[in-house]
């Protein structure tokens, strides 16, 4: 069957009826002459025999059958030509398409007239400037309406390429199937399908246009936000005149007036660049002056417009021809990437949350380098003022006992409970004094800076030698704490009991106080992991109460307050305001982890749930007044030895679960590959067989 004789038996036959087998098999003997029996050109021509007329949907419904024709795995491979080199399976099909459209004028002029009105009747603006971009001015905007369109169903949005595009591919894997298609068939194919006969419209006109409305909507969009005044605060080095940001516009209109010429694609990739510097600057800044999830949220937004507008500037500056097919499969499969990462609200909280989260591990870990010791001296100042962390803690307890034995409602116990915790806290750190189990979740953020800072090498020395630190200086903590909480205790229950003639703790409280610390008979252990998910939260609650007071500018605000300068001082407000700057980490850890250790048993009654805290500290001076009650011959007995143990086994579970958290966090947040951990625990070991004194 001869080229001209195949073509006029389709034209006639697709507007009279379906093909029948022996049209079929000659076609396939045509252009599958070695498997004439080949689905994919038996597919194929049943397609191209059905390409539709009019209507743009049913037209987008034809793109979407060709395109599951051409993601089908059978490869189209040696069909004519033994000798074939091997190719992907959507490249053997593509082949197959550019050597029909070469010798099927009929199907090449039906195939280029749908193209055409789909160009022609789509618009690409939405799909170039927004998909795969953040949509709102802030955080919570873009998250309600990710929830929305997660929720709710879509409105069908048929002449945007931004729904054919999802459409095509509807899963996130496509996006690398997308981009491994050969961009020289693309472009061969292209050639034969993207020039059609007047008056119908040129697609590549009609694409070109979107891209050059795209470019100039993202410089808007994008020089409306690299001049928000906290962006601008932020960069004080860059005057507003000379801000990039303003220049933008203003390249956008030149590279549109002159469609895309040269000199002034290089004006715009040398003004993206300035762009970009100061966006660096405005995140270096952050450093000092605090940060909050809308500004990170809006960087993120100028970053990806960024990316997006040298991506566009890319594909129209690109020849025509294979290199620019080059970087538009570029273009496209970045789009879909975006396009299903940015409909998860999931992604938007771990994208947004990830530099937050930086910036509060960052100021837990200037706080835990107070808590390293490195010198014997400050280790033995260490225990001095764990010791007096003990004795408040002692204190402490004797009333936490005399809150819950008063007839409270359960609000109210709450609060007094909260509150005497919250106290003995802010009483340690006004006085000078530390608790141990504060120490894990800073001493963690100091240990992740020490991992993400420098080269691999470098890090892998700070780890080794911060390691033998933080034990040792947790050691001299616990110690401490636990060698003064326990006399002070029992001092406080014998002085009650020679005062009042009857013991701080009733025979039957003091019994239920050692049950409750036995190891495996109550819930002492999974309470204790609970706790230290508390003192995690605490610290991560102390970060942000510091990034809160430096973003707010609170200090600055003090110290210039007319009021406080009238009654204190210029001086006195000065000092306030930087007390409140040293002290404001702390006072966030406190408040937050007092109510947070009272709040759990209330939350237990109210949900019927057994929930309890059990807080090493607190546990051992409860464990020394139940001693005190029960007398000396009860400390011996094996219930009460094992409650001892209970205890060890609690300060444990609190270090190890606060500590791993605040480690796995802080290293998260400073992007530590996750492959260096196996290295950096070898080598800690390594140090500890050598030399285990220094972990001790």
């Amino acid at each position: 069957m001869t080229t001209t004789s195949s073509s006029a038996q389709l034209s006639v036959s697709r507007t009279s009826h379906a093909p029948s087998e022996r049209e079929v098999d000659a076609f396939c003997v045509q252009y599958a002459p070695r498997a004439p029996g080949h689905p994919a050109v038996r597919d194929l021509y049943r397609l191209l025999r059905d390409v539709p007329e009019d209507g743009l949907e049913s037209r987008l419904d034809w793109v979407e059958r060709w395109m599951a024709w051409l993601r089908e795995r059978i490869p189209a491979h040696g069909l004519v030509d033994a000798t074939e080199p091997e190719a992907p399976p959507a490249d053997t099909r593509l082949s197959l398409m550019v050597r029909i459209m070469e010798g099927e004028p009929a199907m090449r002029a039906a195939v280029t007239h749908l193209v055409s009105a789909v160009c022609d009747g789509s618009r690409g603006l939405k799909l170039f400037a927004q998909v795969g971009l953040p949509a709102g001015q802030g955080f919570l905007s873009e998250a309600s309406d990710r929830l929305a369109r997660t929720l709710l169903p879509s409105p069908p949005e048929p002449g945007k390429l931004s729904e054919l595009l999802l459409r095509l591919f509807p899963v996130p894997e496509d996006a690398v199937w997308l981009a491994l298609l050969s961009p020289a068939l693309l472009a061969k194919l292209a050639s034969l399908v993207g020039e059609p006969r007047p008056p119908d419209p040129v697609p590549a006109a009609r694409v070109r246009a979107d891209l050059l409305d795209a470019l100039m909507l993202l410089a808007v969009q994008t020089a409306a936000l690299g001049t928000m005044e906290d962006v601008r605060e932020r960069a004080p080095e860059t005057a507003f005149r000379a801000s990039p940001f303003l220049r933008l516009r203003m390249v956008c209109d030149a590279v549109l007036a002159r469609d895309a010429a040269a000199d002034t694609m290089r004006d715009l990739a040398t003004c993206v660049d300035d762009c970009r510097l100061v966006v660096g600057s405005v995140s270096r800044h952050l450093e000092a002056s605090g940060v909050s999830v809308d500004l990170v949220y809006r960087l993120e937004r100028i970053r990806r417009s960024l990316e997006r507008m040298e991506a566009i500037a890319r594909v129209l500056g690109a020849p025509r021809g294979e290199p620019r097919w080059r970087e538009a499969l570029g273009l496209l499969s970045d789009l879909l990437r975006r396009a299903h990462a940015d409909r998860s609200v999931g992604e938007l909280v771990r994208r947004n949350v990830r530099m937050l989260a930086r910036k509060i591990i960052e100021r837990a870990g200037h706080s835990g380098e107070h808590y390293i010791t490195s010198t014997r001296s400050e280790f033995h100042a260490m225990v001095h003022s764990a010791a007096g962390g003990g004795l408040v803690t002692a204190v402490a307890v004797a009333l936490k006992f005399a809150l819950t034995a008063l007839a409270l409602a359960p609000f109210f116990s709450f609060l007094a409970v909260g509150l005497n915790y919250a106290v003995a806290f802010l009483l340690i750190q006004a006085l000078g004094f530390t608790l141990a189990t504060k120490q894990p979740s800073v001493t963690a953020a100091t240990l992740a800076g020490a991992v993400g800072e420098g080269a691999r090498g470098d890090r892998l020395s700070s780890l080794v030698d911060i390691i033998p630190r933080i034990t040792r200086s947790q050691l001299a903590a616990f110690t401490g704490n636990l060698g003064c909480v326990l006399p002070a205790a029992v001092a406080l229950a014998l002085a009650w009991q020679a005062a009042r003639g009857t013991p701080f703790l009733s025979p039957a409280k003091a019994q239920a106080t050692v049950a409750s610390m036995h190891p495996w008979r109550s819930g002492a252990l999974p309470y204790a992991a609970l706790t230290g998910v508390l003192l995690w939260l605490s610290s991560v609650a102390g970060g942000w109460m510091e990034n809160f007071v430096v973003y707010r500018r609170l200090p600055e605000a003090l110290a210039h307050h007319r009021m406080l300068r009238r009654v204190l001082g210029v001086g006195g407000a000065q000092r306030l305001a930087d007390g409140l700057v040293h002290a404001a980490s702390g006072l966030g850890v406190n408040v937050t982890l007092g109510f947070l250790l009272a709040l759990m048993s209330v939350l237990g009654r109210f949900f019927g749930l057994p929930l309890d805290v059990r807080h090493v500290t607190f546990a051992l001076g409860s464990l020394a007044m139940a001693g005190g009650a029960l007398g000396p011959q009860a400390v011996l007995q094996p219930d009460f030895l094992m409650a001892l143990v209970g205890v060890g086994l609690i300060g444990v579970m609190n270090f190890t679960v606060s500590f791993s958290l605040a480690l796995g966090v802080a290293v998260r947040a400073r992007d530590v590959p996750l492959g260096e951990a196996l290295p950096f625990l070898r080598a800690v070991g390594v140090r500890f067989l050598a030399d285990p004194r220094s972990f001790f």
